[in-house]
């Protein structure tokens, strides 16, 4: 099975460190002098440490180290230095924006507010995000060629969604027109298993590291129950077999637990959400070596707000009451678990990003 390589191997990286270096920039030395270093390894903080970064990659951790010849040094002053965080589960080009504008704006808009947000992420110390769902290859490449700092991207590209699935946004009445967030490249409707292939093979042409795919009903989306099933098994089966031809896996929106089992039966693997999940599911992922990627969905005063007495609503405050619950399950039976954010649409959440991880 292959490696979430989104959630995986990440290097020891503070956030100042990670815009991505030019030709120039990849030989500078950097050391870092009298910092407490939390590891993310040992509990104990590290007093007195010096931190040597050459080019965006760190040598050596240790006391007293020497400095290199035209190394720029930064004294702590005892301030504390940790690894980069890590968002498994964000949406760079809607986290901040609201429903109007992500709806009806220009392109180039979108785009710079989301170069906006990238840098806000990464001097808020998150040096990789996971982008589970929107068109980010653009923005990608901007921050690997150090044209606008952030953290690395990993793109899913278009959430791919049948039709009335989680990320169908297109009209009641006009169910062919095809919606924004689908010409843009944010969402792309798919039904049947030569769509789903032609789908999952349209993002990785583009750049994905991974495939996103809404396999049950959602919260923010209007037409669909939470407890519905999204797809059929040769439909899941042909996306995990397309993303397998291409050495990378697809990550599914599912809460509830049909959706879950259906998509962990197809080879997926990686569960976003699952809160609804039951016992047996959950049991049945640590088996099958299946990752949970969970957020902080709960109904307290960093909620998502959705307008009071709105289907959205109701189904937010059922989703918040399993989230305790499916992570208790989920340390019972060691499953695999790796934590995002998942903020949409709200400006004030996006300023608490560290918090809510």
């Amino acid at each position: 099975m292959k490696p979430l390589k989104a959630i995986a191997g990440a290097t020891l990286l503070a956030a100042f460190t990670c815009m991505a270096a030019t030709a120039e920039e990849s030989a500078k030395s950097t050391l870092i002098t009298n910092a407490v270093v939390f590891d993310g390894v040992n509990e104990e903080l590290q007093e007195g440490v010096d931190v040597l970064i050459e080019g965006n990659l760190i040598k050596q951790i240790g006391k007293e180290i020497a400095t290199p010849e035209g190394a720029e040094v930064i004294d702590a002053g005892g301030k504390t230095l940790m690894p980069g965080l890590i968002d498994a589960h964000w949406h760079m080009m809607w986290a901040k924006l609201s429903v109007p504008v992500v709806m009806s704006k220009d392109a180039f808009y979108l785009g710079i507010m989301a170069a906006q947000t990238a840098e806000e992420d990464l001097m808020r110390g998150f040096t990789t995000l996971r982008d589970a769902g929107g068109n980010t290859f653009g923005l990608k490449q901007a921050i690997d060629e150090g044209l606008t700092p952030g953290a690395r991207i990993y793109p899913s590209g278009a959430l791919v969604s049948q039709t009335s699935g989680h990320a169908d946004f297109r009209p009641k009445l006009q169910p062919d027109d095809p919606p924004y967030l689908e010409t843009s490249g944010h969402a792309i409707i798919a039904d049947g298993v030569p769509e789903v292939i032609h789908a999952v093979r349209k993002q990785l042409r583009a750049g994905a590291t991974q495939i996103k795919l809404n396999a049950g009903g959602g919260v923010s989306s209007d037409l669909d129950p939470l407890d519905v099933r999204q797809y059929t098994m040769d439909e899941l089966r042909a996306a995990v077999e397309t993303a397998d031809t291409w050495n990378t896996y697809v990550c599914v929106h599912a809460i509830g637990g049909d959706a879950a089992r259906a998509a962990i039966e197809a080879g997926v693997q990686c569960i976003e959400h699952g809160m609804l999940m039951s016992e047996e599911t959950v049991k049945l992922m640590a088996e099958k070596g299946v990752w949970l990627s969970i957020q902080p969905i709960l109904n307290d005063e960093d909620a998502i707000p959705f307008p009071p007495g709105s289907v959205n609503q109701m189904k937010f405050e059922q989703v918040a009451e399993g989230t305790d619950r499916v992570y208790k399950l989920a340390k019972k039976y060691g499953v695999k678990t790796a934590f995002g954010t998942d903020v949409i649409f709200d400006p004030e959440l996006c300023k608490k990003h560290g918090k809510l991880l």
